[in-house]
């Protein structure tokens, strides 16, 4: 089994969530949250008088998915293909984490491995 975390912009979640499911990955959650990566913020402006101040953190959706080993590639796919900014891809656009899993159980059933997921 597989855990695929996928970092995304917040506007892209609706794109991101029908291409799992196009795939057949029916169970995910999702997190907002606020971090900094490669794009270390972008100037906005605040106030009045038209100035500007830099925002380091910028608010992002986090993807957790656990699938079967054999949709790891299919699932990465959909994510990439859907989170990627229309037209030219763009520094922010995301990122995906992919870890082992050593175990799932269902808590209603205590159903373990992959017939839990």
């Amino acid at each position: 089994m597989i855990k695929i975390e996928a970092v995304i912009r917040p506007e892209r979640v609706s794109q991101v969530s029908v291409a799992l499911q196009d795939v057949g990955c029916g169970g995910f959650h999702y997190l907002n949250v606020t971090g900094q990566g490669q794009q270390h913020g972008v100037e906005v402006f605040t106030g009045r008088g038209g100035r500007t101040a830099t925002r380091a953190a910028m608010p992002k959706t986090l993807l957790v998915t656990v699938v079967k080993d054999d949709m790891k590639e299919v699932v990465i796919e959909a994510i990439v293909n859907s989170a990627r900014s229309e037209g030219e891809p763009a520094i922010g656009d995301g990122k995906i984490f992919v870890s082992p899993v050593a175990d799932v159980v269902r808590v209603r059933t205590g159903e373990r491995g992959e017939s839990a997921i």
